[in-house]
Parts: C-alpha cells; sequence; structure tokens
C-alpha cells in the first residue's frame, strides 16, 4: 500500500503539535513556522496554519457524522487501544466509541473526535477486515 499525504488547515501549530503528538502519539517528522508534517499510522499528515472552517454533518447508521473527515482502520485491538488513550488524555469524544452496522457485513467500531482546528477524525476497526469496502 502506498501511503497517502493529506494536508489540512489549524489555527494553532501548538495545539496541533499536542494532540496529534502527544494525544495520539503521531511522531513529527519535518515543520516550520507555519505547517509539521506528522507520521500518521505511516501516512503523511501535513498541518499548516490557517482559518478555522466549519464542521457540516450527515446521518450514518443513527450518528451525524461530521463531513469532511479522515482517520484510519486499526486492527480491533489498536483501535480499543486508542480510544483509551484518548480517554484518559481528557479529550473529548464527538462520537464515543460504538459499533455500527451491526450484525452486517460492514460491522465497526467506531469513534469521532475533533483536534484543536476543528477537523474531524474517524477512527475505525471492522468486525470483519475482508469487509472493509463490503455493503
Amino acid at each position: 500500500m502506498n501511503p497517502f499525504h493529506l494536508a489540512i488547515p489549524v489555527d494553532d501549530l501548538d495545539a496541533a503539535r499536542r494532540f496529534y503528538g502527544k494525544v495520539l502519539g503521531c511522531p513529527e517528522g519535518r515543520s516550520s513556522d507555519t505547517w509539521i508534517d506528522f507520521d500518521f499510522a505511516g501516512h503523511q499528515l501535513v498541518v499548516h496554519r490557517a482559518p478555522r472552517a466549519p464542521a457540516i454533518r450527515n446521518p450514518v447508521d443513527g450518528d451525524a457524522v461530521p463531513v469532511p473527515h479522515f482517520g484510519i482502520v486499526l486492527d480491533w485491538p489498536a483501535w480499543e487501544a486508542l480510544g483509551e488513550r484518548i480517554a484518559a488524555s481528557g479529550t473529548r469524544f464527538e462520537l464515543p466509541p460504538h459499533v455500527r452496522f451491526a450484525g452486517k457485513p460492514g460491522e465497526q467500531g467506531t469513534f469521532f473526535l475533533f483536534d484543536p482546528a476543528g477537523n474531524a477524525l474517524e477512527f475505525k476497526a471492522m468486525r470483519n477486515p475482508t469487509n472493509l469496502f463490503s455493503t
């Protein structure tokens, strides 16, 4: 799998550094006065200082999901461990860890949170990873 590159706006680089580096545990790469690279599970996430944008929501299996959002699909134990790490940090979940699409091929654990700049992140784990793209 090739790593993706994603650049997102943040309005406070120090807050982004604490959130992505300390709360999520992403190693920091290169940086400047206006941006920071992070290793986001093997992918390049770059936060650029820019104005904050409002979130839009879309209904998904009873949840009001923030759009746009990004995240990573983890295995179930890693997903649970990250949820526990985030909870222990005192960071508020937008949608706490729960299972959606229960009993269906796409059954998954999911949780959402916002970074300090208002960017929405989703972390999920598939009950059956081979069903990641199944309906």
